[in-house]
């Protein structure tokens, strides 16, 4: 295990507010404002905003990174292809985080992971650059080995650990299947950590589904979105985020109690 995660008793929270974007463009106009949503996050107990800019611009725009990136004190970590439009606008705003996402323009939301392993003549020219920067790059990648050794070699900081699977797993009920991919995410979190990446991990996850996430204690730092945007339709965001917060928290709590005894 990498020794700074020995330390690494606070798992941080990334809120995605993504979707409060998704319902202002719905009707037009400025209302529900992005970066009112992420202001409200930060004071419910997220450590850091994430945003995806994508290339149809079908929820965050160009002016709301522009807007996050000058008024967050929080760090803003901005999800993007690996084009060189998106490149171009990272370089510009320097967020504190790049996340790189595969992108198609059919798709509802990310499907997956991103294939480093196949991509890393394409990818490698675009990590130099944003790490050259300043910036921080994560890979989102699926729970394979291979893909967080094809993000080390081409000098990523960190990974990103798709876990959709698992929460499609865990609203299924099929234990089977959520035993063998927690399986899978427990490997890869000990793997990459091993190899001296910092470890996330995000995409689906729920109040029925984040605490066995949050117990890996090789994972630092979640990221959600969609389902945090949900139910603050039912309670309102800071509540939506309080509760996610403190599930998180007693998760990782319970299994740091548990190696101790």
């Amino acid at each position: 295990m990498n020794p700074r995660n020995e330390k690494a008793a606070y798992l941080r929270l990334g809120v995605n507010i993504d979707h409060v974007a998704t319902i202002r463009n719905a009707r037009g106009g400025g209302h529900p404002d992005p970066l009112k949503a992420a202001l409200l996050a930060i004071e419910a107990g997220a450590d850091g905003i994430t945003a995806h800019l994508r290339e149809d611009r079908r929820h965050i725009s160009d002016s709301d990174i522009t807007r996050l990136q000058q008024q967050l004190a929080r760090p803003l970590n901005l999800e993007m292809a690996a084009t060189p439009e998106m490149l171009d606008i990272a370089l510009r705003h320097k967020p504190h985080a790049c996340c790189l996402v595969p992108e198609k323009r059919e798709e509802l939301t990310t499907e997956g992971g991103l294939d480093v392993a196949a991509g890393q003549e394409h990818l490698a020219p675009f990590v130099r650059q944003l790490v050259e920067a300043g910036i921080r790059v994560s890979m989102f990648i699926d729970p394979d080995p291979a893909q967080a050794d094809a993000s080390c070699s081409i000098g990523a900081n960190v990974v990103e650990i798709h876990t959709g699977t698992w929460c499609e797993a865990v609203i299924e009920g099929d234990q089977g299947r959520m035993d063998r991919e927690l399986a899978r995410i427990r490997t890869l979190a000990e793997y990459a950590d091993g190899r001296g990446l910092e470890v996330h991990a995000g995409h689906g996850l729920t109040f029925e589904s984040v605490g066995p996430i949050a117990e890996l204690a090789q994972i630092v730092e979640l990221n959600i979105g969609h389902f945090l945007i949900g139910e603050a339709i039912f309670g309102g965001l800071d509540s939506s985020i309080r509760r996610m917060r403190a599930l998180m928290d007693r998760a990782r709590a319970e299994a740091r109690n548990e190696k101790s005894a």
